[in-house]
């Protein structure tokens, strides 16, 4: 058979309008925008190992989850000069970042641009930093700057102290900051419970993590607050929502994906407070927690 003889018959083609063909386009690029999620990975214990050594999988699935269309980005307290590593480990390269348990929202300006602050939390932590001094004598002091840069007391392994200045006690509090944490090697996150309870830290918002570590952030600000504004700009519908964490910081965003439709996975080694707001739980970091439900998608 010719190449001609195998094309139809003049006229047995029916071509749509201008109009109508640019309406089905829409009609399928609205489409594809529903089932496109956000994903949002909180780092250390969700996608990070104790010995930051990365979860079995999590690379293969998360290029997965986005070779699907989604929109995978890391929800996190730490800082962005700690963030931008692990994303970089990752391979992704998100339109945002949350940094700071939500006091820093980052935005990538362009395709392959750097990042710049799209969203600023600041607080004075002046009453804060006095009252955790009184009562934490040898407790280790940090705060974060909003144009992110670092000032601590003493030093610490766990903390990532480049660009980051060693100054007197009095001095974290000269001027607004985007986050305190406080470190308190001889307490145990139950003492800090405890501590926080009694002293009353009612004009900010905190965690307490697995170890005697405390993050605190401006009043009424944490993941949520920010992952909130992060879905809003990338017109993402609530219910497309996917969170996954492990610590105390995680809740609040836990409990605002499962408020308003979406889902929240906690990793199986979390608190117990954890998985109650989460409301599902995962397989542990080590086990691949994350790799199993981005697959699953």
């Amino acid at each position: 058979m010719s190449d001609e003889a195998a094309l139809p018959a003049t006229g047995a083609v029916e071509s749509a309008p201008k109009q109508e063909a640019a309406d089905a386009v829409a009609e399928l690029a609205h489409d594809a925008s529903v089932g496109r999620m956000l994903i949002a990975l909180d780092i250390d214990g969700t996608v990070l190992l104790e010995d930051d050594t990365l979860s079995p999988g999590v690379v293969e699935a998360v290029a997965h989850a986005q070779a699907a269309g989604h929109e995978v980005m890391l929800a996190t307290g730490r800082s962005w000069d700690s963030t931008h590593t692990i994303m970089d480990r990752l391979g992704i390269r998100p339109e945002y970042a949350v940094c700071s348990n939500g006091a820093i929202v980052m935005q990538r300006d362009g395709e392959d641009g750097d990042y710049r602050r799209a969203h600023v939390e600041t607080f004075d932590p002046t009453e804060v930093l006095t009252l955790l001094g009184e009562h934490l004598a040898g407790a280790h002091f940090l705060v974060e700057l909003p144009d992110g840069k670092r000032l601590f007391t003493d030093y610490l392994d766990d903390w990532n102290l480049e660009q980051a200045d060693k100054v007197p006690f009095a001095e974290l509090s000269a001027q607004p900051v985007c986050r305190v944490v406080v470190v308190a090697p001889e307490q145990t996150d139950k003492d800090f419970l405890e501590l926080v309870e009694r002293i009353g830290l009612t004009q900010v918002s905190y965690a307490i993590g697995w170890t005697a570590w405390l993050d605190i952030a401006p009043k009424g600000v944490d993941k949520s607050t920010a992952l909130e504004l992060v879905r809003g700009w990338l017109k993402i519908a609530p219910e497309r929502v996917l969170v996954m964490g492990d610590g105390r910081n995680d809740i609040e965003m836990m409990q605002w994906a499962v408020r308003n439709g979406g889902r929240a996975i906690a990793m199986h080694q979390g608190p117990p407070e954890v998985h109650a707001a989460a409301g599902e739980v995962g397989l542990s970091v080590t086990e691949g927690g994350v790799a199993a439900v981005l697959r699953a998608l």
